[in-house]
């Protein structure tokens, strides 16, 4: 009787302890957990914004909601993340907090790129309001002054080059924009922002398809992108692109190089990408988990097939050039998403991961709502 009391008193246990935590952890038949963090509502909710990270906060801004289609958005937000006590293994911890921040002084827009170099942020190219005119104007940001300031537009002599779902790539003392559409064309095209001359320098056209809606990290100075859509037969299953490529930025356009990885599709006989067939994607989003025990990883999740958005989240090894499924996305499906990694332990004990990936804003199939929400992605 006592061993079957104390059964029973333990399974009860175990279902208040998953009864209380069910809404903030979702678990999958492949590794990882998505864990809720705090949530932009009272403030809005919007996709297709852009975003980037300075002193290890999120800006995010720009977008548009659904709820007025005909006004996109200028607002800014930016995201503090919580401290992660060594006691929960992130799962329990608070969520970080968002506030609304100096809006960006451009026109209203969506679907532009951000990216940072330094201490100063940009936002720039992206979608107007009349949901047809591509734009190639950008802005800097001073996060320590709440300031914005107009920078060089994306031209080349008396040529303008607007776009949006485009890609960037931030290093140390420059940033590189590349892809994206106007629309009508769909671009290889590469730039260079040199903040020194405040000016875009055209680099060499990037080898891969022509695409918009590609995912972009940088990780060992490299710069990696992967996924889109392009109009292109070439390397690509309806549209959707599945050629995987590194960029190793020099300065010098005539030697920039780069590197064709492992197709993310079942593109041969080898058995390494036999389950790649709902890797491919566009308007999908990506992040880095660094220091984990077993190496450096990328992740991408989330996006459109063309016909639905899609959950599914993928692990990228660099030493192996390999992807492994891992637990899909915990909220609704949807693209157009922002993602962003920021620095911290996790927990905060040797041998884990040492930052932290996150996925917030979004829409949904159709474009008819938008979401609020954030989530933090731990992969083992």
């Amino acid at each position: 009787m006592k061993r079957t009391n104390i059964t029973l008193f333990a399974l009860m246990l175990l279902a208040v302890f998953f009864s209380c935590t069910r809404n903030k952890i979702s678990t999958a038949a492949s590794p990882g957990v998505w864990v809720s963090r705090a949530s932009l509502t009272g403030i809005g909710a919007f996709g297709a914004a852009a975003s980037f990270t300075v002193n290890n906060l999120a800006y995010v801004g720009t977008g548009f909601n659904p709820l007025t289609p005909a006004q996109k958005l200028t607002t800014l937000f930016r995201y503090t993340p919580a401290v992660i006590p060594a006691t929960t293994n992130g799962f329990d911890s608070a969520d970080g907090t968002w506030a609304q921040m100096q809006a960006f002084p451009g026109q209203p827009r969506s679907n532009a790129v951000g990216f940072n170099i330094g201490n100063t942020g940009y936002i720039g190219s992206g979608l107007a309001n009349d949901g047809a005119t591509a734009l190639a104007d950008f802005y800097a940001y001073n996060p320590g002054a709440n300031t914005w300031s107009l920078i060089d537009s994306l031209h080349a002599e008396n040529t303008s080059y607007p776009r949006f779902d485009a890609v960037a790539f931030s290093f140390d003392t420059t940033a590189y924009v590349l892809t994206g559409t106007n629309g009508a064309n769909y671009f290889g095209d590469v730039w260079r922002y040199s903040t020194t001359a405040n000016a875009w320098i055209q680099q060499s056209n990037y080898p891969g398809n022509p695409r918009s809606g590609a995912i972009g990290f940088v990780y060992n100075n490299q710069g990696y992108l992967v996924t889109g859509h392009t109009p292109s037969n070439l390397w690509a299953v309806d549209s959707l692109c599945y050629d995987f490529w590194s960029f190793t930025p020099t300065g010098d356009s005539s030697t920039n190089a780069w590197t064709r990885h492992k197709d993310i599709y079942n593109t041969n006989s080898g058995s390494f990408d036999n389950g790649y067939t709902n890797l491919i994607r566009t308007k999908g989003s990506g992040f880095l988990i660094l220091g984990q025990p077993g190496g450096d990883k990328a992740y991408i999740t989330l996006g459109s097939n063309g016909n639905t958005d899609i959950t599914s989240t993928w692990e990228y090894d660099f030493s192996s050039d390999l992807w492994t499924a891992k637990a899909s996305f915990q909220g609704a499906p949807r693209a157009s998403a922002i993602s962003f990694t920021l620095t911290g332990t996790v927990p905060a004990t040797p041998g884990v991961a040492t930052t932290r990936g996150f996925i917030a804003t979004g829409l949904n199939p159709g474009n008819t709502a938008a979401f609020a929400d954030c989530y933090e992605f731990f992969p083992n």
